[in-house]
């Protein structure tokens, strides 16, 4: 695609997220050497969660009344100075001068603000890719798009294991930090957006439209509700650091490939379904990926071989890499310009806070059940989600665009 622009958004985009991803990944490690817990990796979702589902709708409304580039701009930022309280707190002087309950209380306090920045980065992100390329080319900017997030993804969380083995937590961090500012000037090259929805003197209602939009369609409303609880119920990854150090033996290396491979396998997909678009029957083959992904995770969960653990993410990645595209063009051609930024907030509830909703109830049914038991409940519930949504949503399994 030849728009300058789109390329300094995807270019930008790649690097604040492969960043995010790599935080994500050392995040996860550091709060299990610091705990041993289970519950302490649950807690770290909810952290981000709670924030970001409080302000998701009005979010929404704030996104549609001001312009994006410039609110993109300062999301980046504050996520800038949340890197740099890492920064601190992954230091000798931090480690010396907090216990190590202190340390991951601030932690989930860090994340607790990257939820809230959240909020509005992730929408606006969504939002500005129909503003810079035009309707025509909208299919093939979601196919990149998603490509490209998959691949900071990959790139991210592999390397987040590379760089707690090789350099450390607090150098990580310092890299990190680099990448973030590093996306920002390329996202700052972006043009000035027009504002497509004026505010009213009513903004409940203004907020209220995104939802009542999602509600009124139904193929959207489906879509979102099957990846909502296929997500929540197989966050399988969120144990990951367990099974790497508890159950696989691997060390900061192995762990950082076994994170990513879902992502690999996401990759490959869409890859794929970029050079060979699903022509028809996107609605019945979404239902199918939702199934397989759930039948990927039992299979981790029973896995003791790390290289069958590894494929069996891998599938999983290939499954979810399916549902995104889908879920993504649907989401994007069914959506006006001006609601487009409610409507994108709406699927942050729905699908971005799923992760971490995700991550907390693997944490707490680790607890209760134990994490091997936990992963395979997880499993079994998004095969039952997909077969029960099957009957209960005709309208989405005969769904073609």
């Amino acid at each position: 695609m030849g728009i300058i622009e789109y390329k300094f958004f995807i270019a930008g985009r790649f690097i604040f997220l492969m960043g995010l991803r790599m935080t994500a990944t050392i995040i996860g490690w550091w709060i299990y050497l610091l705990t041993k817990s289970p519950l302490a990796l649950g807690l770290v979702g909810l952290s981000e969660v709670i924030p970001a589902l409080l302000l998701a709708l009005p979010a929404g409304h704030y996104i549609d009344i001001t312009e994006k580039r410039k609110l993109l701009l300062k999301c980046i930022s504050l996520y800038t100075i949340c890197i740099g309280v890492l920064v601190y707190l992954s230091s000798a002087h931090a480690a010396a001068s907090f216990s190590p309950l202190a340390l991951a209380t601030c932690i989930c306090g860090v994340i607790a603000a990257t939820g809230a920045i959240r909020a509005f980065s992730g929408p606006t992100f969504s939002a500005m890719i129909a503003q810079i390329v035009p309707p025509t080319l909208l299919p093939a900017a979601v196919s990149i798009s998603s490509a490209t997030w998959l691949i900071g993804s990959i790139a991210g969380h592999a390397a987040g294991g590379f760089m707690i083995a090789y350099l450390g937590i607090h150098n990580s961090f310092f890299f990190i930090l680099a990448l973030v500012i590093t996306g920002l000037l390329l996202l700052s090259n972006l043009k000035v957006k027009p504002i497509l929805h004026k505010a009213t003197s009513n903004s409940w209602n203004s907020m209220m439209e995104g939802l009542n939009y999602v509600f009124k369609t139904k193929e959207i409303l489906g879509a979102m509700t099957l990846d909502l609880f296929a997500v929540l119920f197989g966050g399988a990854v969120a144990l990951v650091p367990i099974f790497a150090k508890d159950i696989l033996h691997i060390g900061p290396v192995g762990f950082g490939w076994l994170n990513a491979a879902a992502d690999i396998g996401s990759i490959i997909m869409v890859t794929i379904l970029t050079i060979r678009p699903l022509k028809r029957n996107q609605g019945r083959i979404l239902f199918f990926a939702v199934g397989g992904f759930g039948i990927c995770i039992l299979l981790f969960a029973l896995s003791k071989f790390y290289w069958l653990s590894f494929a069996a993410l891998l599938l999983s990645g290939c499954m979810d890499g399916i549902s995104v595209i889908i879920r993504s063009t649907i989401l994007q051609l069914k959506t006006p310009g001006e609601l487009r930024g409610r409507v994108m907030s709406v699927n942050s509830m729905f699908i971005n806070s799923s992760n971490e909703l995700g991550q907390f109830e693997s944490g707490v049914m680790a607890k209760l059940l134990g994490v091997v038991p936990s992963v395979i409940f997880g499993g079994s519930m998004t095969i039952a989600v997909a077969l029960i949504t099957w009957f209960k949503a005709p309208s989405l399994r005969k769904m073609e665009y």
